[in-house]
This record gives C-alpha cells, structure tokens and sequence, in this order.
C-alpha cells in the first residue's frame, strides 16, 4: 500500500460522517433498549451480527489471510479500549439525556489532537492547543461545578463520556498506528471479536442480575441487570444494531487508515445535532443552556482545530511519519 493510499482525506471524511451517523443510530436504539435489558446482552447481540457482517467485507477486501497480523498484543489493546469506551459511554447514556452524553463525549477528538503528539509524532501548534483548552472549558461548564444540588444524576455519571472520550481517543490513535499493516474489515472483526468475549464474561459473572440486586445507581443496574430472552420486536432492533456495528467498525477503522486523524477527528461532531434531534423525537429531551454553552465551546475548538490543520497542510511531513512507521 502506497502512501497515496494512505494520505486520502476525503475519503477518510466521508468514511467519518457513514460512520458517525450509524454511530447516532446505534445511540439511539441502545437508549431505546436499556429500560428492559442489560448492556452486556445488546452489546453481545449487536457484536454478534456486526462480527458476520465484518466477516463479509474482510471476504471482499482480501479474504481470511488479511486477518493474520503481526501485532495481535496491539490489537487486543485497542480492542479492549473500544469496549471500555462503549460501556462507560453505554452506562451514561442510559440515565442521562442521549444529547448530553453525545457531547461531552466530543471531547474525544480534542483528546486525539492532544495525544497525536506523543503517539503520532504530529506537531500542534500553540494556536490548535489554545483551542483545545477552549474545548475542554466546554467540558468544564457541562459539568456544572456550581450546582451540586440540582443535578438529577451523580457527577460521576457526568463523568463517564469523557472518560469513554479518553479510551476512545487512544484507540483511534493506535488505528493509525495499526492501519498500515492491517486492512479495516480485519480491525473490525478483530473489535467485534472482543466486544463479544467480553459481553459473554459478563454473563457468566452477573447475568443471573445478581450485582444490580445491589445497587440503586442506574447506570450500575443497565451494566449488571439479569439476561432476559428478548421480544420478537426487539430481535429486529437488535438486528438494526447489528448491522449499525459492522458499518461503524469498518468505515471507523477506514477512516483514521487514510486520513491524518486531526483531519478526520472534527467531522464527528456530526454526532451532535443528530443526537439533539434523536433525542427529542424519542425521548423528549432538550438541552439545557450549559450544555449548549458547552457545545458550542467544544464543537467551535473542534473546528478551529480542523481548519488551522488545513490551512497548514503538511503533505510531506506526513509522508514522513508514515516512512518512520
């Protein structure tokens, strides 16, 4: 594979935006579904469905040799970074308003700025990292530090997308590293394939509900409550998961492979108004003014940080790195 193919930014921007608006889709039906199953059993269906569709496309992309990989540790690392960034995301998004969760969880790209430098050896200028302080006071109002007593959820809950930001942003981080070598479909069953394993652990240790008996904190319920056999109607949302797990997995995976992640990473604030509109068609939810205030700090560092990349485009400096790899 030659650089060219690995230095494509609109179609890793176009790969981004399938896959954030899946990802919107995904969110949804999960919050949909918490209310009368635990997460370890949707996320055990949907990896089951995603894990054969991922296993069609690597037929397509090259058959069962391209699962081979010489860095199955690295790969094992940032599959179970993916799976705690779900689940920490998942948990939050079951007690708080889906449009809250989604935005403090759009940290994640000022994350992969910040740790493209250490990991990616990409430059960032004092201009892109004032811009993601900017973002991440975003973080901060959103928090609401000066409300202790009118928040409806404890401020750990509030906490978790951004940690789920965090995981998420590292292992998109090592999907560069990784994507030189491995193909997107093989990364995607490779996730899947963890997803599965781990949603399968938590069934034997707690799918009996065993742990949420113990617990009134909600987020710790959806984690924990027993395994029940779902409703003919909810198979076909299952299914819709699914199929929304194997097209993000790929075209994620496809994304962050041909394009220089601080190009990519903005366009997933697409996630945003999507989310706000899911949110109140479904659930009749509305977000109050500091999380618009909040939005509006992280999506407008986002995007200053995705312009001031382009204006200073670097098309050899990025040959270099992938040399380097």
């Amino acid at each position: 594979m030659t650089s060219h193919d690995l230095n494509r930014p609109g179609l890793g921007i176009l790969f981004v935006c399938v896959a954030v608006f899946a990802i919107s889709i995904n969110d949804m039906l999960i919050k949909l579904l918490s209310g009368g199953y635990p997460l370890h059993e949707i996320i055990a269906f949907r990896a089951g469905i995603g894990l054969l569709f991922s296993l069609v496309l690597v037929q397509l992309e090259g058959g069962w040799r391209i699962l081979r990989t010489s860095t199955p540790g690295l790969h094992l690392v940032r599959g179970l970074l993916v799976v705690t960034a779900n689940m920490a995301f998942y948990a939050a998004v079951a007690v708080i308003p889906l449009a809250e969760a989604t935005a403090l969880f759009f940290v994640a790209p000022l994350f992969i700025t910040l740790l493209s430098i250490p990991l990616l050896g990409e430059k960032v200028g004092l201009f892109r990292l004032g811009a993601v302080f900017v973002g991440f006071l975003g973080v901060v109002l959103m928090q609401r530090p000066w409300d202790s007593s009118g928040l409806e959820v404890a401020r750990i809950v509030l906490l978790l997308p951004v940690f789920a930001a965090l995981t998420y942003a590292l292992m998109q981080v090592m999907t560069r590293k990784l994507g030189v070598t491995s193909q997107a479909s093989a990364m995607a069953v490779y996730i899947q394939g963890i997803f599965l394993i781990v949603s399968v652990g938590f069934f034997v240790v707690a799918g009996d509900g065993r742990f949420a008996e113990r617990t009134d904190n909600e987020s710790l319920q959806f984690l924990f409550k027993a395994w029940v056999w779902p409703k003919p109607a909810d198979l076909l949302v299952l299914l819709g998961l699914g199929t929304c797990s194997g097209v993000i997995g790929y075209c994620l995976s496809a994304a962050y492979r041909v394009a220089n992640a601080a190009t990519v990473a903005p366009f997933e604030y697409l996630g945003l108004p999507l989310a706000i509109l899911w949110g109140w068609l479904f659930f009749s939810e509305w977000p109050a003014l500091p999380v618009w205030a909040g939005c509006a700090l992280i999506v407008g560092a986002g995007l200053v940080v995705f312009l001031r990349e382009q204006q200073r485009a670097r098309p050899m400096g990025w040959r270099q790195r992938t040399a380097r790899r």
